[in-house]
């Protein structure tokens, strides 16, 4: 089964937890705090694998979660940092944001890595927390959460040429004649149901990897037949052979075929139609095919060149492959995503500066929210009375208090944090 599009559940490693320790030996009068720091979460990494061809596993595996960091021991010893983890994929895969739909990263060369979830940092031992107005802090942070997201994983083979046109026109055929690769053929629509690659020897120390991709119909670019499945993976390719079945050989005319295969590609596309485009006249061995090619040449003019070939045997073959990799010699290859962001120059401008929290009332319960309080909460220990007491040290100094108090908050009401609640007291 060929897989070229899953949706996964990345989550980076908790951090350790620090350690609440204090020294206790003996002839060491006033030994202090002595809590170490826990360690750092992992990462999730996707790292490219040219052995892969086909994203199916993670039909079956679809919830990846980096390990936490080590906690903190006391004697002032750090937990350890947890190993990340690395999850392979195979060239040519677009990782994008479930929420956002930004691109985050194409990964298209073997080795290639990103970090699609960091791994939260360590909580601080009672050793971070000393100072001279507090010498012996009760004090130590649990481990940061690590980051979690849904990225989508879209598969784009990477080939230099790609065959258009609708189905049994011929394109298994060419590419089974011009490499080793052994696609299905059979006499029906939709025989190729996944894209097949194959590599072309051209006979002059040249080769180029060609893409026999599923058939196109009309609504392809709406999804319909196999459309998506094939769009996705010719913006890749750097030169499209339209392949068309001149001799009509299912009653359709071939310049309507070339021309409804083209408006799917625009539809999709737009850029697709700026690549280069040869069109291959196939099937020339059978009747009709050379009175149909005459026609064709007329209503298409001199602005795409015409190879006219019979897949079956071997005629005008040979010229097209020495056209196609000459055409290839001229042709930059496509820049990746990644360097397109990179040849944007930033342009930084003054920004109002985003609400660190917000509140409200839902019934009759103070509700506060923000990304900052949230992620303090989780690494308080509720446990400790001085950890407490700093949790709403901070939320007095970030202004919390007076915002409740401006929505009519008043000793002993309800608030609301991260789902948890408290009660508030003047």
């Amino acid at each position: 089964m060929f897989v070229d599009k899953v949706k996964i559940y990345v989550k980076g490693g908790d951090g350790g937890n620090g350690q609440k320790a204090f020294r206790r030996e003996k002839y060491v009068p006033l030994g202090g705090p002595a809590g170490g720091d826990g360690g750092k979460g992992g990462d999730v990494i996707l790292e490219v694998d040219e052995g892969l061809r086909t994203l199916l596993d993670f039909r079956y595996q679809k919830h990846f979660k980096a390990p936490r960091g080590e906690n903190g021991r006391n004697k002032g010893q750090h937990g350890a940092n947890a190993e990340d983890l690395i999850v392979k994929v195979p060239p040519g895969t677009v990782v994008i944001d479930d929420d956002t739909e930004e691109v985050l990263a194409d990964l298209t060369h073997h080795g290639q890595q990103v970090v699609v979830a960091r791994g939260g940092r360590g909580g601080r031992g009672n050793m971070r927390f000393a100072t001279a107005a507090n010498p012996a802090p009760d004090i130590a942070e649990k481990g940061e959460p690590g980051e979690e997201r849904y990225i989508v994983l879209e598969l784009k083979l990477i080939a230099d040429v790609g065959l258009a046109g609708f189905p049994s026109v011929g394109k298994s055929t060419l590419l089974s004649v011009v490499s080793k690769a052994k696609p299905k053929i059979a006499a029906y629509h939709f025989t190729t149901l996944s894209p097949n690659l194959g590599v072309v020897e051209v006979g002059d120390g040249r080769s180029f990897v060609l893409a026999d991709l599923p058939g196109l119909i009309e609504g392809a670019h709406l999804g319909a037949g196999l459309g998506h499945q094939f769009l996705r993976h010719v913006e890749r390719t750097r030169v499209i052979l339209h392949v068309v079945d001149m001799a009509a050989t299912e009653g359709r005319d071939p310049y309507e075929d070339w021309v409804k295969i083209n408006h799917e590609l625009e539809q999709y596309n737009l850029h697709l139609l700026k690549k280069p485009q040869l069109i291959v006249a196939n099937k020339m061995d059978l009747p009709q095919a050379q009175e149909n090619l005459k026609v064709f040449r007329e209503k298409v003019g001199d602005k795409y060149p015409i190879y006219p070939i019979s897949a079956i045997t071997g005629e005008g073959i040979k010229e097209l492959l020495f056209a196609t990799a000459d055409l290839l010699d001229t042709i930059p290859a496509e820049p990746l995503i990644e360097d397109v962001q990179i040849e944007k120059r930033k342009i930084y401008k003054s920004q109002p500066k985003e609400e660190e929290f917000t509140v409200h009332k839902e019934n009759e319960i103070y509700v506060v929210k923000g990304e900052k309080i949230e992620k303090l909460f989780k690494m308080t220990d509720f446990n400790q009375y001085d950890s407490v007491q700093r949790f709403a040290r901070i939320l007095r100094k970030m202004g919390v208090d007076d915002a409740l108090r401006k929505i009519g908050a008043k000793d002993g009401d309800t608030v609301r944090i991260a789902g948890y609640e408290f009660e508030f007291i003047e």
